[in-house]
């Protein structure tokens, strides 16, 4: 009880010292879309930040069924739980970047990027997700020659280790990232991406979004493998009180593993580095008053911090700690020793921001990670949205996020260098406009011009920001949302051949990067 009674005392008076900090930006003068009209190019930003686009193995590759991939647990979700997919879709085809990859490359250059940012396809390389199971090395050579060719034009890339396809054998052997025994063989096989790849790849992320993984996987169950407790959705199974926090633990201490043998075996020959990256919303708080600003700084611990804060400090936030109590797993002493420090850079996947404000009555019966937090998301205040809507039900526009959201990670985690690896908005996918009218995307061109603009903002105050990826290249399978979603800059005509034609705002963001106003190529247009 004592200990419980610190807990509480520690949280009270960690908020009411920290939010003054955590939100004394908001007190700057706004910028509006006056930013839309002002000159922005590559040259506004320090020399060597990197600009890419970014793309995953299931959401782009294919080719599910060839060359000795077996499946992941996308690929079982998507076959056992098609409700759950808005259009009942699969990544079977998606974009076949697996036969299509050396175009789109080509394409890339022609932009003008200098990063592209993919994953490997754990059942691809290991199909029974183990060394001992057999490599696959039809899909080795695959990534071989598309690190190659990226680098033959000139272009880096930036590896990610694992996005969210775990292989369904190890699923089905122990639970996956359930179980403790997914430490060792997630490190075996970050070992054999850095043998093979690490030459070459001078930028690893080990996990994409593990807070995302383990929230609507274990959680809601709205993503792959489905799991949650059945007062919090259609699931056959799963706690949506334990297993989140269970499986991010393993997440973590898998990321530790795999930095801990790179920084033993590997940073001294190939001198790449390694980090993170974990999606979160900026959160605003709702109303002026102490509770609005203290669940707004408890929102970002339970999506941020949930992650970060192990690895810069060696636990979790302490409101975690507190709220969770003994369903939010220990560090031993020689665990927390292993993941302090395992950062090289953090990567901040940003989209959107909400409201937040306090939850003042909560049920403790049906306990969720989902609640746990005490904090009302909304994205309205007063029947005001807080930005212009894009595409889906859920991407507002508050690009002066995206500066708030990196000038809270100088403060909190100081040193830690940041890379936005996620940033882009979604048009919905409608049928009834013309290809040339789908390519006609101003929302998308003033979506980024903001952001890059507030993101600038947030550099000449000190934030050590490193490069920009917009998501996505291309229009590809957006998880739940299958193709009913299109983040591209790229269209990508399904209903023709997977043809691509570049649009309106890749014609921007090459001319952003040349810093100069060229005109429209039309031999990017269309691609075969």
């Amino acid at each position: 009880m004592k200990i419980q009674n610190l807990l509480v005392i520690s949280y009270y008076l960690l908020t009411l010292t920290s939010f003054f900090l955590a939100f004394s930006t908001q007190s700057l003068k706004p910028c509006h879309d006056d930013f839309y009209s002002a000159e922005l190019n590559r040259s506004s930003f320090p020399a060597g930040f990197l600009f890419g686009a970014g793309s995953s193995a299931y959401q782009y590759e294919g080719a599910t069924n060839i060359d000795g991939r077996k499946p992941s647990i996308w690929d079982t979700f998507v076959t056992k739980y098609p409700e759950k997919i808005s259009d009942h879709s699969t990544g079977n085809v998606a974009d076949e970047f697996y036969y299509l990859y050396k175009e789109d490359i080509a394409r890339m250059k022609k932009i003008g990027l200098d990063t592209f940012r993919l994953s490997i396809s754990w059942s691809r390389v290991l199909p029974q997700g183990k060394i001992s199971g057999g490599v696959n090395w039809k899909g080795v050579n695959f990534y071989n020659s598309l690190i190659n060719e990226l680098l033959s034009n000139g272009i880096q890339p930036f590896v990610t280790i694992f996005h969210w396809d775990l292989p369904q054998a190890l699923e089905d052997e122990y639970g996956g990232f359930l179980s403790p025994k997914i430490v060792d063989d997630y490190r075996d096989y970050a070992n054999f991406c850095f043998q093979e790849f690490g030459d070459r790849v001078k930028y690893w992320i080990t996990l994409n979004e593990p807070n995302l993984f383990s929230s609507r996987g274990y959680a809601s169950g709205i993503y792959a493998p489905g799991r949650c407790s059945n007062y919090i959705g259609n699931c056959s199974r799963g706690n949506s009180a334990t297993e989140p926090y269970l499986v991010t633990h393993h997440l973590i201490l898998s990321h530790a593993n795999a930095v801990k043998l790179y920084k033993d075996k590997y940073k001294t020959s190939q001198k790449g580095i390694v980090g993170i990256t974990v999606d979160s919303r900026w959160q605003v708080p709702k109303f002026q008053t102490v509770s609005s600003r203290k669940a707004a700084l408890r929102a970002l611990d339970f999506q941020f911090g949930w992650v970060v804060h192990p690895m810069t400090n060696g636990d979790y936030p302490k409101t975690m700690r507190c709220l969770v109590g003994n369903r939010l797993p220990n560090f031993t002493n020689e665990e927390s020793i292993l993941i302090k420090g395992t950062l090289d850079f953090v990567g901040l996947n940003y989209y959107t921001s909400k409201y937040a404000d306090d939850v003042t009555s909560y049920s403790s019966v049906f306990l969720s990670y989902t609640t746990d937090s005490h904090v009302n998301e909304t994205t309205e205040k007063n029947g005001i949205p807080i930005g212009e809507l894009a595409g889906g039900n859920w991407l507002y526009m508050y690009p002066k996020g995206i500066r708030e959201f990196v000038l809270y990670v100088k403060r909190k985690y100081s040193g830690l260098p940041i890379y936005i690896t996620e940033n882009g908005m979604a048009d919905n996918n409608n049928n009834s406009l013309s290809i040339d009218e789908a390519l006609d995307d101003d929302l998308r061109i003033k979506y980024h011009h903001l952001h890059l603009s507030y993101l600038l903002q947030a550099i000449k105050m000190g934030a050590d920001v490193r490069g920009y990826s917009i998501w996505s290249l291309m229009d590809d399978f957006e998880w739940n949302f299958g193709y009913t979603l299109r983040f591209g800059l790229t269209y990508v005509d399904y209903r023709n051949g997977l043809k691509r034609y570049l649009k309106k705002s890749a014609f921007w963001f090459k001319n952003f990067l040349q810093m100069e106003n060229s005109t429209t190529d039309s031999s990017l247009l269309v691609s075969s």
